[in-house]
């Protein structure tokens, strides 16, 4: 274990594993072998205290702190092009889960430093993880930190802990004996949390037990943010033993682009690990094979990232996007 920075990286050694399910989403499939160097990962998430280091010492101003230009948004009512960022908004009963919108709310002001909104602040959050950064203002603290992102390989590699093709990070239980070992929703999503794990929204990173690695938060609290270009399915598995990829990496940057909003022409990065909301009943994406895209401009209040460095110095970040 060293310490760089504001981080610190737990070594993670490299090998092969079987990256992906057959069992769950179909984004995630098909299951197929990959190889992955040896790789210094950040412990926990990156929190607020870490990030508003960098702040301090930079100056810098996150996408949902910037005034927004209204040709990059067309249709867009005028009073949401202002900044601000997507809040979680639990509804008064049961809903519809096939519409996001009616939880997901536009609010102006929401960014880092108020998560929730101009109501919302960081008093005793310190040690939370810092959330509504989009792809652009993570790549921009570990281009300061002199690390990288993990690419999505590296991440699953990461965050399985050695045991290779379990479902979740500890396991195939996704509560063994009763013990919740990572932050999520229990209950009706989204407007009954039981709290059954002691949270209702972020936790303070390392709040439960290291994977196999060492590494805290691999499932849960926050989603994170990967330096992969997001594909709607990983590629087939390789033929032979000697073709198995090493140290993959997601498609073109075009290719990420969502087919269902040719109106927007933003990239997607694949996002990693589930959060708090992730609810059995609707979003069982807690597990290291899980897997979503989210657009490079677009932060939200459960979304994070941790950081990684490799051996050789390499980097696979971009600042722009």
């Amino acid at each position: 274990m060293s310490a760089v920075g504001t981080a610190t990286l737990v070594q993670v050694p490299g090998g092969q594993f079987r990256m992906g399910s057959d069992r769950h989403y179909p984004e995630e499939g098909p299951a197929h072998p990959v190889r992955v160097g040896d790789l210094e990962v950040s412990a926990t998430t990156v929190t607020n205290r870490q990030y508003r280091e960098f702040v301090a010492d930079t100056g810098y101003v996150t996408v949902a702190e910037r005034p927004l230009d209204p040709a990059d948004f067309p249709g867009a009512p005028p009073e949401n092009l202002v900044p601000g960022s997507l809040v979680f908004t639990m509804t008064p009963g049961p809903v519809d889960l096939r519409h996001l919108s009616q939880w997901w709310t536009w609010t102006p002001g929401a960014c880092w430093q108020h998560p929730e909104g101009p109501g919302s602040d960081l008093a005793d959050r310190d040690e939370h993880p810092v959330v509504q950064v989009a792809f652009e203002d993570a790549a921009a603290y570990v281009a300061w930190a002199g690390l990288d992102l993990p690419s999505e390989a590296e991440w699953e590699h990461a965050a399985r802990g050695g045991l290779d093709g379990a479902d979740f990070v500890w396991g195939d239980e996704a509560v063994p004996d009763g013990e919740y070992l990572a932050n999520f929703w229990q209950g009706d999503f989204p407007w009954r949390n039981d709290r059954s794990d002691g949270f209702a929204g972020t936790a303070p990173v390392g709040s439960f037990p290291p994977n196999g690695y060492g590494l805290f938060d691999m499932a849960g609290n926050v989603w994170e943010w990967t330096s992969d270009f997001y594909a709607a399915r990983h590629p087939e598995p390789a033929g032979s033993a000697c073709c198995v990829p090493s140290d993959p990496r997601g498609p073109a940057e075009q290719a990420s682009l969502d087919p269902a909003q040719p109106q927007f022409a933003v990239p997607r990065r694949v996002i990693k690990g589930g959060s708090f909301l992730c609810a059995d009943s609707y979003c069982l994406r807690y597990r290291p094979a899980a897997r979503r895209p989210q657009m490079v401009d677009t932060g939200m209040s459960h979304i994070g990232f941790r950081t990684v460095r490799r051996p050789d110095g390499g980097q696979v970040a971009t600042a722009g996007a």
